[in-house]
């Protein structure tokens, strides 16, 4: 029997006493739910009522965590259309929609992919030094980020890392159009999208431009950070596709 557990409500008390029944007649019973068991019905009336049939679902059945798998599917598109899986994780201002659409866009993948867990700010200790990680859900393990609290201070590889090795998804919002002079920005975020690459991490990014267009060039006053770049931008590519957005989280097994 397949079932989805997805909103008890009055009905709870009911599904105890179905699922009782079918344990106690020996069904084998495959069920998917967007909680735990130790959560279904959580704050509901008369809860304690049901707190028994958590306990005997968490006897007689396997609990199996898509969160264990380090890899939220959910980020994953089947279709094969570049263009369309970008839009998943990449989120450009303007581009043809109307001002905020994108910002908004992030936003809620961001509520979307931490449901309703609590959304507080955490500090990491790195090498003596304090990184403060603005919005975390420690419950599904994601972060966010804006654009200057990564690259606007002064940070290296170890602290990026460290990011990485926490956190397997990370929200970054605002990132700007960087001018060929702003050295100091492009250079960090080469480094930041590198120690993410590595670690699998899955980014979702809110920006200005896509990533072709993120560094403006001055041929009158190049850079070797702006040819670096060219790295950086292959790889930000990637990590919007499917295959990058299937990869295992690499911070985990640390």
């Amino acid at each position: 029997m397949l079932i989805s557990l997805c909103q008890l409500s009055n009905k709870a008390l009911l599904l105890k006493r179905l699922f009782t029944g079918l344990i106690d007649n020996g069904t084998i019973i495959v069920a998917t739910s967007n909680r735990p068991p130790r959560d279904l019905y959580k704050g509901g009336l008369q809860r304690h009522l049901f707190l028994p049939f958590i306990d005997l679902l968490e006897e007689k059945c396997a609990v199996v965590s898509m969160w264990e798998s380090d890899m939220d599917y959910r980020l994953v598109q089947s279709s094969d259309d570049k263009q369309k899986g970008a839009q998943q994780v990449f989120f450009v201002d303007g581009d043809g929609n109307p001002p905020g659409t994108a910002k908004k866009s992030f936003n809620e993948l961001f509520k979307t992919l931490t449901k309703d867990s609590v959304i507080e700010s955490l500090v990491l200790e790195v090498q003596g030094r304090r990184i403060l990680v603005p919005k975390v859900s420690t419950e599904y393990n994601i972060a966010s980020f804006s654009f200057y609290d990564l690259c606007g201070t002064a940070k290296g590889a170890a602290d990026y890392l460290a990011i990485g090795e926490r956190f397997h998804t990370i929200f970054i919002e605002d990132v700007p159009k960087l001018k060929h002079h702003e050295v100091n920005h492009i250079r960090r975020w080469i480094t930041l999208i590198d120690a993410l690459y590595e670690n699998h991490v899955k980014v979702v990014i809110h920006a200005a431009t896509y990533p072709e267009d993120m560094v403006e060039v001055d041929l009158n006053s190049v850079h070797d950070e702006v040819f670096a770049f060219d790295r950086t931008r292959s790889r930000m590519e990637e990590m919007r596709s499917e295959g990058y957005l299937r990869k295992r989280w690499i911070g985990s097994q640390l």
